[in-house]
């Protein structure tokens, strides 16, 4: 019996095959279901051009329509739909300078990275496996399809995605893709930054990255990598009970933390990363050095935001063996605050600018409010607007 992500997308393949097609599930969610992992994506192969499968199903997006790609939309779910096809060259290292459309999905299946992402499943269940993909997964082994300096020279980011799955799987690389990796790992060079950032954000947030970290150093490809490729020792510091860090701005921060000369603004540029990753990376950042400094109090609790404190949690386990966070502690001094974000005081701006109508509305006002937080926080005043009032008149000329 299908698992019921599957069946939720067997309609999609009756339709198709109703009308002349085969069709079959393919890659990882194929590899996933036969090792009993969480299954992501569910993609779809099919013998159907491009066109037929824009004319069978009401909602569709042609995302990738050159290279035969479409995203079906069924039932409020996306199915990535491709026609089976073989590929040219490929000048770019990325993508293939053409592509040819095909009836059956043996050579579809050659064209793949890696042999336990080469398999295939019908809508009842049977596997096609040509290259020994289910071996491989009970070996445990990561092999490419065919040759792997092949598959390498057609695109470098295979190269990364190799390491990424055995951070993800826990598997050994196979020796002869292992020589392969090697002898091509000089051309991720070519690779667009974003692309490898992407795969390296898979990486860190493998469950046994500890053994992904194995093969990066092993490979060498740190080498090749952005800010590693000039400190190539920063792997050697990070912790030996190293864990899967879930998003690339916990890897920024954990790193800068480790060595702070380089930047945060320099991993987000040689990274290519987002504004918002960079602001998440330096929140972490502020609070591990409060900690590192102050360990758990009051304002420590009060400051950490919602969206960053499972990873501030982990990385502080990380970072301070010696000095482990008391999460007990941690959960009673939260609910003894008592405010929880700085909307909950008893004044605001409206009632310091009517408390001092002499001066001009400026930056003083955001930081008599920031001074008024923490002594609230600390529990040196209390959170009532007369106390506020009185405490802002007898400090105020302290604030710019």
């Amino acid at each position: 019996m299908l698992p019921v992500n599957f069946s939720h997308a067997v309609p999609i393949m009756e339709r198709l095959e109703s009308d002349g097609h085969r069709a079959y599930f393919v890659g990882g969610c194929v590899r996933d279901v036969l090792l009993e992992r969480t299954i992501g994506d569910i993609d779809i192969a099919t013998s159907a051009k491009p066109e037929q499968v824009l004319a069978l199903f009401e909602k569709v997006i042609p995302v990738g329509i050159k290279h035969g790609t479409v995203i079906v939309r069924y039932d409020n779910e996306s199915y990535e739909v491709t026609t089976f096809r073989v590929e040219g060259s490929y000048t770019d290292s990325r993508h293939p300078d053409a592509v040819s459309f095909i009836d059956e999905i043996d050579l579809d299946l050659a064209r793949r990275d890696f042999t336990i992402n080469a398999l295939a499943m019908d809508r009842t269940g049977n596997i096609i496996d040509l290259f020994g993909g289910k071996k491989d997964l009970q070996r445990q082994k990561i092999r490419t399809v065919g040759n792997g300096y092949d598959r390498f020279a057609e695109d470098a980011l295979r190269i990364v995605r190799a390491l990424r799955f055995s951070s993800q799987l826990g598997f050994s690389i196979e020796s002869d893709t292992m020589k392969a990796i090697r002898a091509c790992r000089s051309q991720i060079d070519k690779v667009a930054t974003e692309r490898i950032t992407n795969e390296m954000t898979k990486f860190f947030a493998g469950s046994s990255v500890k053994n992904g970290l194995v093969n990066l150093k092993e490979t060498g490809i740190y080498k090749f990598l952005p800010i590693f490729s000039q400190h190539p020792t920063l792997l050697d510091m990070l912790p030996e009970h190293m864990e899967p860090l879930g998003s690339f701005d916990e890897v920024i921060a954990m790193f800068h933390f480790l060595k702070p000369d380089i930047s945060i603004s320099n991993w987000v540029k040689a990274w290519k990363c987002s504004n918002q990753i960079k602001h998440r990376a330096e929140k972490l950042v502020n609070s591990l050095k409060y900690y590192q400094h102050h360990g758990v109090d009051r304002w420590f609790v009060y400051q950490i935001d919602f969206d960053v404190h499972e990873k501030l949690m982990k990385l502080i386990r990380l970072l301070f063996q010696n000095k482990p966070l008391d999460a007990s502690c941690f959960q009673q001094l939260y609910e003894r605050l008592t405010i929880h974000s700085r909307k909950d005081l008893d004044i605001d701006g409206n009632d310091l600018t009517a408390l001092f109508p002499e001066r001009k509305k400026g930056r003083w006002i955001h930081q008599l409010l920031e001074k008024l937080e923490k002594e609230v926080v600390s529990g040196k005043i209390r959170n009532d607007k007369s106390s506020l009032k009185e405490w802002a008149k007898c400090n105020q000329q302290e604030t710019n």
